[in-house]
Formats: C-alpha cells, structure tokens, sequence
C-alpha cells in the first residue's frame, strides 16, 4: 500500500515490557501476526511464550526484554505500514533505536532480534563482571549533573551521566559506591528526588567498554543498510543516513550517553514542529515524556490492536 500518511516515529527502550504484551497482535492476523510467528524461529528459543505468558521475572532478563520490545515495536510497525502510516523519520531510546533501524529497513527484522538477544546478553554480563548500577535523577540541570559526577569520580569511582530525558529527569551510571556518593551530592545540590534503578549493571558508562568492543565484534557480522529515512542517534542527536555512521553509533552506543532530550529537540522543538509523532511500541513512556515539553504536537502511543484501529483517525484529525 502506498503511503497515506508519512509522521516521525520513536521507539520506547528496556523497561517498558510487560507479561502478554503483543499477544493481541499475535492472535489479530496480518503482517504483526505473520512476524511474531516468526521471531522463536529467528532466536531458536520460545521468547513469545515468555512474552504472552511470563513469568515477569523471566521477562525482565535483559536477554529476554530486549529482543520482546523489539519484536512488539517492529510488529507495530509492520501493522502501521499495512494501514499506509510510514516513518518520515525514525530515533529510538537506548535498545529502541535498533527497533527504529528494523523500521526504517536498514536491519533485516531476524538479525535486529539477534542482534539485541547478543546485546542484552552481553550487558548482563558486564554487570556481573563489574557490578555497577544507575539511579534517577529528578528536578536538576544536565550541567550540574555532569559536574557532581566529575567531582565524584575524582574521588570516590566512576559515575557519569548516561540518560538525559528531558529537562528535569537525568539518569546516572557507574560503580556502585559512587552511585550512592553521587546521590547524596546532587540531593545536596538541589535534586528533588534521586531515585535507584532496579537494572543489572551500570549502562551506558565506562564500565560497559569490554561489552562494547565484543558488542562491536559482532556488529561486524550484521548486514546493516542505509535507513530509507533518516535516523536521529543517540550518541548525537543527529540524523543519520548511511549504514556505516548507523554502524559506528551503535558500537558507541553502551558506553555513550542516550541524548534523549536533544533527540526529541531535534525531532519536534523546531520552527515548523510535526502535527504527530507515533511511539511505536509497548507502553507510553516516551509520549508521556515529551508531550508536555512540546505542547503544538500530538504524541500518539501504538501499541495495540485498539490503537492500531484509532491510529489513523487520530493522525486524520491532526493533519
């Protein structure tokens, strides 16, 4: 089908998985249906399973939640394009950017679930090698983030900043003692809240370096293309448009920080601000994230075969 209706898409990252997410796309027929028939095959495992019926602890294995939000949010994806909705650009938070790539064809879908399987495996890894951890930081500025964490890191161990949402929610990263260091020093700074995360290792930091170089290697073996729209990076926070700068970000990707809130500047804090943006996906955590900071666009959460039924409606309305 031609496309109908052209709009930017986000993906949502780890953490936004939940026990019987995409059965509905799984038992409604069509291209969702026809690919989640296929994603056991592509892994040699029974992740559907797991999906549709848990247990959640099983589910939130990083090895297991990252190739099912992949497979939910390229479902989605599958299912939008068969209704005539397409990218007009694509970015993804964390592991959501290798669902954005899938979307916008520069990943085969079977190497995207192998590829984010691998991913999550060696990210567990890492934090049993070297136990680390991250914590929320809410209510204070990137600059004075950055600066506790430099001060920490001179003198207690590593912390950085690994997540920057939006303008009041941060999250960092390293080992565990300087976490906890980091904490108390940003609450004495002005943060309104620090808050532990509940995750295996210490992503998106220094820490995770041995996990990206075997990350790296085996990238090498992917077959990546150019994205058929651009893609906004997370190390960048600019749109990319080749295979090898995909290529190159991606290996970066578990050491760098997700530049979210940039990413989503990028995507609707211009001058002529886009009438809709779709999360593609499970949940609604990066729609409900930016609606307030752009107010002149609609956030659109997809998940669901009832949304799939409202969702060109509901982009009709905006155009």
């Amino acid at each position: 089908m031609a496309a109908q209706h052209r709009v930017p898409m986000i993906f949502p990252g780890q953490g936004s998985q939940k026990v019987g997410m995409a059965q509905d796309l799984a038992n409604g027929g069509g291209a969702a249906s026809a690919y989640l028939a296929t994603v056991n095959q592509a892994l040699g495992d029974e992740l559907t399973s797991i999906m549709f019926e848990g247990p959640a602890e099983k589910l939130t294995e990083t090895h297991h939640a990252q190739p099912a939000i992949l497979a939910h949010s390229v479902a989605v994806a599958l299912a939008l394009r068969e209704q005539g909705i397409e990218p007009s650009l694509v970015a993804g938070h964390s592991l959501g950017e290798f669902s954005a790539a899938v979307a916008a064809g520069a990943i085969e879908p079977a190497d995207g679930l192998c590829l984010v399987r691998r991913r999550g495996e060696l990210m567990f890894a890492a934090g049993q090698e070297t136990p680390g951890t991250m914590a929320a930081v809410l209510g204070l500025g990137a600059d004075d983030v950055r600066a506790v964490c430099e001060q920490i890191t001179a003198s207690t161990g590593v912390v950085v900043l690994a997540n920057h949402n939006s303008e009041g929610q941060i999250a960092i990263s390293g080992e565990v003692a300087a976490v906890a260091a980091a904490g108390d020093a940003l609450k004495e700074a002005g943060a309104k809240r620090v808050i532990p995360l509940n995750v295996s290792g210490a992503f998106h930091s220094p820490l995770l370096e041995n996990a990206a170089t075997a990350f790296r290697d085996h990238l090498a073996g992917i077959t990546i293309s150019d994205p058929s729209v651009p893609l906004v990076a997370n190390v960048s926070a600019q749109p990319v448009n080749t295979a090898d700068e995909l290529k190159s970000g991606f290996g970066q990707q578990l050491t760098s920080p997700v530049l979210w809130r940039d990413i989503m500047q990028e995507i609707a804090g211009g001058a002529k601000p886009p009438r809709v943006v779709l999360e593609v996906g499970p949940g609604r955590v990066l729609a409900n994230l930016a609606k307030r900071a752009y107010p002149e666009t609609t956030f659109i959460a997809v998940g669901t075969t009832a949304d799939l039924e409202s969702v060109a409606a509901k982009i009709a309305e905006c155009s």
